[in-house]
Formats: C-alpha cells, sequence, structure tokens
C-alpha cells in the first residue's frame, strides 16, 4: 500500500464554551457557532479518523493500522501501544472559559478506568488581548484547604493564570489543575484519553438548562497541590532548522519555521510523524506521494517513509513523533 501523506476529515465538536474562530482563523467549514473543538486525528473510539484525500480517502485510522499497522506506526509504536493509536490531535477555540479540570496520571486512569491518563501540551495559536489561562496553583495547598475553597465557591483565588499571546507553549502533566480561557485558539497534542475530572464550571448550564456535571470526589485524589513553575515551555525558534520543544515518554514536538524547503531523512525514526500547520503553507512530500497544507491543518506521515521534503516558503509547523 502507497502510504503518501495522509491529511484525514475534522470531526468537529459543539461546545458550551466554543466560538467561530475554527473558521474565521482555520477555515474549518462548521455548522454551529458554539463550535470548540477540530479533532484532526483520533483513535477514540466513536471519533475515528478518516482519511481525506488521495486513493485511501473514506478509509479509517483503525482499517489502516489494522492493514498496515508497522508501515504506518513503527515497529516500536505497534509494540508499546498495539491497536492504540497513541495520540488525539486537536485544535481548540475558547469563546468562553473552560471548565478548571485535571486529569489522572496513568495509574489511576487504569484502575478507575481502564485508559490512559491524558498528558498534553498546548501551542497558542491566536490570543485576544488579555487572554489567559489557568495552570495550576499559585501557592501550595493542602488537600483541606482547596476542598474548603469549592465549598465557598473560592477556587479561583487559589488558581495561577497566565497570560498568553501566539507561540506561547504549555506542557499539563497528569495531576495538573488548569482550564483554557475566553479568547484563546490553540493547538493541542494529547495522550490519546478523554478522561477528565471538572472540578469547577463557573455554574454554567447546558442548552436544557442542567449545571455540567463535576467530578469532585474523583478529582480529589488525583491533584498535584504543591505550586510549580514547569509547565510553560522555553524553546529555541531558530528559523529554517528543527527546534525542540517537548520531548516526554508519550511524544515528542518540534517546532519548525521554514522559510525555505527542508528535506528530512526518516529512515531511522521507527515511529511515524505529524505535521500540524500553525502558520503559512507548505507541501508535504514523501515516498509515494505529496499533500498540500495549509494554517489549521494536519498531516499524517507514515513511519515506513524514508524521507520527508518540505515545500515551502514560509510555513510554521509542529512536528509531532512517538
Amino acid at each position: 500500500m502507497n502510504l503518501y501523506p495522509l491529511k484525514f476529515k475534522p470531526i468537529l465538536k459543539e461546545r458550551l464554551w466554543g466560538g467561530t474562530k475554527l473558521k474565521e482563523v482555520l477555515s474549518k467549514n462548521i455548522e454551529s457557532d458554539i463550535t470548540g473543538e477540530s479533532w484532526e486525528l483520533s483513535g477514540v473510539e466513536g471519533d475515528i479518523s478518516k482519511v481525506a484525500n488521495g486513493a485511501l480517502v473514506g478509509t479509517s485510522l483503525h482499517s489502516l493500522m489494522d492493514d498496515q499497522g508497522e508501515a504506518l506506526l513503527g515497529k516500536g509504536v505497534v509494540e508499546r501501544f498495539g491497536n492504540e493509536f497513541p495520540i488525539l490531535i486537536k485544535f481548540i477555540d475558547a469563546k468562553q472559559d473552560l471548565s478548571i479540570q485535571l486529569h489522572p496520571n496513568d495509574e489511576l486512569a487504569k484502575e478507575r478506568h481502564n485508559s490512559f491518563g491524558k498528558t498534553e501540551m498546548w501551542y497558542i495559536m491566536d490570543a485576544d488581548p488579555g487572554a489567559k489561562l489557568i495552570v495550576g496553583f499559585n501557592k501550595d495547598v493542602e488537600k483541606e484547604e482547596y476542598v474548603k475553597s469549592l465549598e465557598e465557591g473560592t477556587l479561583t483565588d487559589l488558581m495561577n493564570y497566565e497570560e498568553v499571546g501566539e507561540g506561547d507553549t504549555f506542557f499539563i502533566n497528569t495531576g495538573k489543575i488548569h482550564a483554557i480561557g475566553a479568547g484563546v485558539l490553540l493547538a493541542e497534542i494529547q495522550q490519546t484519553s478523554d478522561i477528565t475530572y471538572r472540578v469547577f464550571d463557573f455554574n454554567r448550564k447546558d442548552k436544557e438548562g442542567n449545571l455540567r456535571e463535576l467530578h469532585t470526589s474523583l478529582a480529589v485524589d488525583a491533584i498535584d497541590y504543591e505550586k510549580k513553575d514547569d509547565f510553560k515551555v522555553d524553546y529555541p525558534k531558530q528559523k529554517d532548522i528543527v527546534n525542540p520543544m517537548v520531548d516526554c515518554p508519550y511524544f515528542k514536538t518540534n517546532f519548525m519555521e521554514l522559510s525555505q524547503s527542508m528535506k528530512l531523512d526518516l529512515s531511522q525514526r521507527d515511529s511515524f510523524t505529524i505535521y500540524m500547520c500553525v502558520g503559512g503553507t507548505a507541501t508535504i512530500n514523501n515516498d509515494w506521494g505529496s499533500a498540500p497544507i495549509k494554517k489549521g491543518e494536519t498531516i499524517l506521515v507514515a513511519a515506513s517513509s524514508s524521507y520527508v521534503k518540505i515545500d515551502t516558503q514560509g510555513a510554521k509547523l509542529l512536528e509531532v513523533t512517538i
């Protein structure tokens, strides 16, 4: 099978807090004014991505994995994750604040939900003036103090706020309390998991007028109560080279700002490669073909590719591998 650079049909998600930037900034074909997420590459049950380009159009990611597992993913990835696609790629538009939440670690997620945990990273693509994220606590907090703040409605007083702009990058490890603030458009790379413990939702109601479910008791033993300054990613931004950003056990991400074409040798890389375009345009080429990519699009390059050539006169890309 010729595994040319693969694009997938975005899976669009309505959210209470969503808006219209996925259309206005990223040219997504949204049908709702509260579209919060575009799942670009997903192996989550019920939301399996399907190929959108070339001869394999309409083929599901799982079918490709069944037929071409090692060629698509890499031998080491298959040995580690089996028939699970290990990461989930999204673009997120927050017109309103998201709920304050956290994700359990692998051990707790396995024990409670038979799932992976959810380590994630965010790359800010667009932010309204003054837009902020919540990341962690603003001081070391005792469990009892946290519970009391929930009871008294003062949790936000304990939160650490970070004002953000384009290019800012954050690594959100498991247990870290966090929220995306209103006015932020970002690219998210995460472990394949949908396990979220929502602890405060600003008393919002859904379309039926109901308060959204909170997971207070589950969250208490999953939270990291220590104030840590380990979340803002300081990465090099040199042009026309591959700049390392994040290297964790679940994924590796590099940043590339290209003003000219670049060819990379992939012959020793035992992993698929994902390119998320966060600015400009390019054409991604491998042994079997090519595909165009523009801001707000994502391409999967098979592990069996011996090279990738990125043709561009100006593009910003996130390169993601395992």
